[in-house]
């Protein structure tokens, strides 16, 4: 009975007894686990913290993992500095605390355990750094459309007179006139910003302009434009599939436009024929149409950064390697994301502060306040970038704390959870 509680905890408990042919209620077996005694707690020296959702969104509690005999330790309610440096108080002889970037246990372990090494999880801190790319890449975009646009015109015939224009940047049509997303979200920014600028809170903002809330917040958290135009000019199209066959056939010579979306329907294409005139009708006033290349998506660009060179595909290298020549901006974030992972891979945290300094001698606002956060922690920084210790470990506990909820621990007793997480290890 009590292998029974452990495993399946109340109801899923109660169905196996009944189909062993044992009537037994719930309750009598959650009170099996509750009953049993909590095992014996040894010295901890290297200690691994993480927190996680008892309700996500709502309600949390934190796990701490003895990294040595990888078991837990112990399970607090919440995710605040009191309780754990209360925990650390008692287990003087804790000398390691791997933990993440969070504040609260950073705050627990100078005052619990002044006397322990703090330790920042690598993992983590690889994660700033992507952070930190992915809104350094952002910032910068239209550079990176410009680099992936084709600058290659079909030559215009002798006696066509057609005035030239330039290929687009991403914030406007193939005929260089803003595109209409672009242009509301710039007047969106600009209306935001200026009644934020005279105190109204996101409510009010919300009522007058008549945008949702998590609009209204967006605009409100966007530092510049740039951050907002990411998204507008990079919103795909039904059409976009399609657009460089529209454009070959156009500069052929097809200008029926019903005969055009017949083609393209028996390629594929659901769209009506409005989407495909809307998008045409400016080739009539100012002649051949230019096919784009595709600029690759943010996510993409970090992916690249991220990736390690001798991992990438030659085409990704390639690209990535136009990128960098074109945006001074994204290749001084290469160059420095590389010696950060260097540093990392090597365990040489005694080169940080040399790296931070170079960092911030570039113009890069978001890797600047990276380097604002490291600075606040960096002596567990350096640890974590010298260190084995991870709270890889402990990771692995809170995956299998999700699977005891999934079970029925911890919905309505949080002591029930802990005993049964104790038991386990």
């Amino acid at each position: 009975m009590l292998s029974i509680a452990c495993t399946l905890a109340g109801r899923p408990g109660a169905r196996l007894a009944a189909l062993l042919g044992i009537h037994v209620e719930k309750d009598t077996l959650l009170s099996l686990v509750r009953a049993m005694p909590d095992p014996p707690e040894g010295p901890v020296r290297v200690l691994g913290v993480d927190d996680f959702a008892l309700r996500k969104g709502d309600s949390y509690a934190t796990v701490l993992v003895d990294l040595e005999t990888r078991r837990p330790v112990e399970v607090l309610a919440g995710r605040e500095a009191e309780p754990f440096a209360a925990w650390l108080a008692t287990h003087p002889e804790v000398e390691i605390i791997c933990r993440d970037r969070a504040g609260a246990y950073a705050e627990g372990a100078r005052t619990g355990a002044p006397q322990a090494v703090q330790v920042a999880d690598g993992w983590h801190l690889w994660r700033n750094v992507a952070e930190a790319v992915e809104k350094t890449v952002g910032s910068p975009y239209p550079c990176i459309r410009s680099a992936f646009t084709a600058i290659t015109v079909p030559e215009p015939d002798p006696d066509d007179h057609a005035e030239p224009f330039d290929p687009p940047d991403g914030t406007g049509d193939c005929f260089g006139r803003p595109r209409r997303l672009v242009a509301r979200t710039e007047e969106r920014f600009a209306a935001v910003q200026e009644r934020l600028a005279e105190g109204k809170s996101l409510g009010a903002i919300g009522r007058e302009l008549r945008l949702d809330n998590s609009t209204v917040r967006r605009f409100a958290r966007a530092t510049c434009i740039d951050e907002l135009l990411v998204k507008a000019v990079n919103r795909q199209s039904i059409l976009d599939e399609y657009k460089p066959y529209l454009h070959e056939r156009w500069n052929e010579g097809c200008h029926d436009i019903p005969s055009l979306h017949r083609e393209i329907q028996a390629l594929g294409f659901h769209g009506d024929i409005q989407t495909v005139r809307r998008y045409l009708r400016p080739a009539k006033e100012r002649g051949l149409l230019t096919a784009p290349r595709p600029a690759p998506r943010p996510r993409r660009v970090v992916r690249w950064i991220m990736t390690t060179p001798d991992r990438l595909s030659s085409s990704d290298a390639q690209e990535l390697k136009e990128l960098r020549a074109a945006c001074p901006h994204l290749d001084a974030t290469a160059r420095h994301v590389r010696d950060f992972a260097a540093m990392l891979h090597d365990r040489r945290g005694d080169l940080l502060p040399d790296w931070m300094n170079r960092v911030m001698g570039d113009d890069l606002p978001a890797l600047h306040s990276l380097i604002t956060g490291l600075r606040r922690d960096q002596d567990a920084v350096i640890a974590g970038l010298s260190s084995h210790w991870s709270t890889g470990q402990v990771e692995d506990h809170v995956t299998r704390i999700k699977l005891l909820k999934r079970k029925g621990y911890g919905r309505a007793n949080l002591d029930l959870l802990r005993r049964r997480v104790l038991l386990a290890s």
